[in-house]
């Protein structure tokens, strides 16, 4: 006897998918994403004409990597072209940009963390979009920069995913993170509305090319780069200085004190605090924390990878997907950590 069993599905399924994006959310956090694109595109195709093929090859890159540094800024434009599609006539276009490198290995540095903030910044937003089938080309792309993010790891010597799962950050800490390399942009580009903060930088970083460090490849079984109960030292700006693109925006914090009490640690699903020794005007330092990401598993930190740090006037508890609600107590940050 056939038995006639109606299949699952989902209510969505059954509307015909429109991919413009419509709503004022939707359209801030994709364009967010645009601008982000925009850069990837030129970075990787200044990084390839900046440097010579034999400081290439000193840096143990050859001409298959470097093709393949090419064919992920041809990436670059397919994910400009079906996010400005999906954005319409006001999309943002490319601007004009600078950059911290002056060698390739500084170069392959600055690819991956940027990749980092790229990819956990459209995580960060991606299940709130209200428009589902924009947020499926969005993370079609996205898939492809986990991959870029992981190849400059490889570029760097570094092992390739030393975490269990990437964290997702808010809008504000990508656009954090991303405005001091936007130097110039069209007066056509929409203004991006979401906060930047007072900058924030760890002065002793840890940096693969110092420590131990190991040519391209597949994979290292290196030792990492930093442990808990390392000092960390920080220093950060006050609110309220202008910065660009076009000298049009203004840190900001939303702290009622100011001060900052705390490192906010963002790495997987956990933020994870360190309370801050020696705060100054300007300054303070702390001890990197150790955690798992579940206790009585495996016993391997959670502050590990390329993440994120920022400094907090408090210790609130967030979750992946309220993560947001720790804008109203950051103080500076997020800065890159290196930590592996």
């Amino acid at each position: 006897m056939i038995i006639s069993q109606q299949k699952p599905s989902s209510y969505l399924q059954s509307k015909l998918p429109n991919y413009q994006i419509k709503t004022r959310f939707d359209f801030q956090s994709v364009n967010l994403a645009l601008n982000q694109e925009w850069i990837e595109l030129d970075l990787f195709r200044y990084g390839l004409a900046q440097f010579s093929a034999k400081e290439f090859e000193e840096a143990g890159l050859n001409a298959e990597d470097r093709y393949l540094i090419q064919f992920m800024a041809d990436q670059e434009v397919s994910h400009a072209t079906v996010l400005s599609n999906m954005l319409g006539p006001r999309a943002a276009k490319q601007c004009k940009y600078k950059y911290p490198f002056k060698t390739v290995k500084q170069f392959l540095d600055f690819c991956q963390k940027l990749t980092r903030w790229g990819e956990s910044g459209v995580y960060g937003f991606l299940s709130f979009l209200e428009n589902p089938n924009s947020a499926q080309i969005l993370s079609q792309s996205i898939a492809t920069e986990a991959r870029q993010q992981m190849i400059f790891r490889q570029f760097e010597g570094l092992f390739p995913m030393p975490v269990y799962h990437v964290p997702g950050i808010p809008q504000a800490w990508a656009w954090t993170l991303l405005h001091p390399y936007l130097v110039e942009c069209p007066r056509t580009n929409p203004y991006i509305e979401f906060d930047i903060f007072p900058r924030l930088e760890v002065l002793n970083n840890p940096d693969p090319f110092q420590t131990d460090p190991r040519l391209p490849a597949i994979t290292h079984n290196r030792t990492s780069l930093s442990q808990p109960g390392r000092q960390v030292k920080f220093k950060f700006d006050k609110p309220g200085k202008v910065v660009g693109p076009n000298g049009d925006y203004k840190t900001l914090t939303h702290s009622k004190t100011g001060r900052p009490k705390f490192a906010a640690w963002a790495s997987q699903y956990n933020v994870t605090y360190s309370k801050l020794d020696q705060v100054n005007e300007d300054s303070a330092t702390t001890v990197q924390p150790f955690a798992v990401l579940f206790p009585g598993q495996v016993e391997y930190p959670v502050i590990n990878g390329t993440m994120f740090v920022l400094l907090t006037d408090t210790d609130l508890h967030v979750t992946p997907s309220n993560i947001t609600a720790l804008n109203q107590h950051i103080v500076a940050g997020p800065a890159i950590y290196q930590a592996d």
